[in-house]
């Protein structure tokens, strides 16, 4: 399993966001994106199993498949995948506290064609609780730490992250944040941002309270990620899905942990 060095700390803390490289290995990566290749082409709002089609934007933001854990075993793999299990238990999985542990809140396939983008949200300045970042007494307490995995490769011109290094911790509002904020202006040209670049099988980490969103599209073909949102196990879902009973039967202990860290409480039923 890999493990934060005091450099990924490091680099963490000064620019809320990692790079680890050939996180997935190719044979993962290909499996993954056969699984989405095999599942039903969706209408907007429409399921596939437990798999929900919602675009933010189909215009902008292209295919949005959330619940994708429930979309096959190899999506399932990476619950506690050894290449940033330790990452995010170190950065958001309250370490050394009475609530340790990690749940994943959210988990999506992202697939968009030419011209697609995101625009810029979050931020330190007046960010919310849950999308936070602090580091106190030697320990780190984020609210939301998300893995971007790269399905294909992304380099200029393929819509990539983009990010304003920094501004997880950010005290001041970005002058020209709410020039940039809106579906009908891409945030590519909004001064201060870097665009992450990623080889297949790459994978971004960063703190949710960093400023982020992604460019435009302008090459053929498909950029496809997907993501995995982590918070502490006391967290609870963000848009109100559930894991279905067969997945949570069917996943390792440790998996299960990470999905449904708390279980329902309920009251025996009595015996006539």
């Amino acid at each position: 399993m890999a493990t934060p060095t005091e450099l990924d700390d490091y680099l963490f803390d000064l620019r809320g966001y990692l790079i680890l490289q050939q996180a997935l290995d190719p044979g993962l990566v290909d499996e993954l994106n056969t699984a989405l290749d095999d599942l039903p082409e969706l209408e907007p709002q429409a399921w596939a199993g437990n798999v929900h089609r919602v675009d933010d934007n189909p215009d902008n933001a292209g295919v949005e498949l959330q619940n994708i854990v429930e979309g096959g075993p190899a999506f399932e793999r990476l619950i506690d995948h050894p290449s940033w299990l330790a990452h995010v238990r170190r950065y958001c999985g309250e370490q050394d506290s009475y609530v340790e542990g990690l749940f994943i809140d959210e988990c999506f396939a992202t697939i968009r064609q030419h011209g697609g983008f995101f625009p810029v949200h979050s931020g330190g300045y007046r960010g919310a609780v849950r999308g936070q970042y602090r580091y106190k007494d030697g320990i780190f307490r984020c609210g939301q730490v998300n893995i971007l995995m790269a399905l294909t490769d992304i380099g200029p011109g393929d819509g990539g992250t983009l990010v304003i290094p920094g501004s997880h911790k950010s005290n001041l509002h970005h002058p020209q944040f709410d020039q940039y904020k809106s579906w009908d202006t891409t945030m590519d040209a909004m001064p201060g941002v870097v665009e992450v670049h990623l080889a297949k099988g790459d994978v971004l980490l960063f703190c949710d309270g960093l400023s982020h969103g992604a460019s435009t599209r302008t090459n053929p073909g498909e950029r496809r990620a997907l993501i995995y949102r982590y918070g502490p196990s006391w967290a609870t879902t963000r848009w109100g899905y559930s894991y279905s009973e067969e997945l949570l039967a069917r996943v390792t202990p440790q998996q299960k942990s990470i999905l449904q860290p708390i279980a329902p409480r309920r009251p025996q039923k009595v015996q006539p």
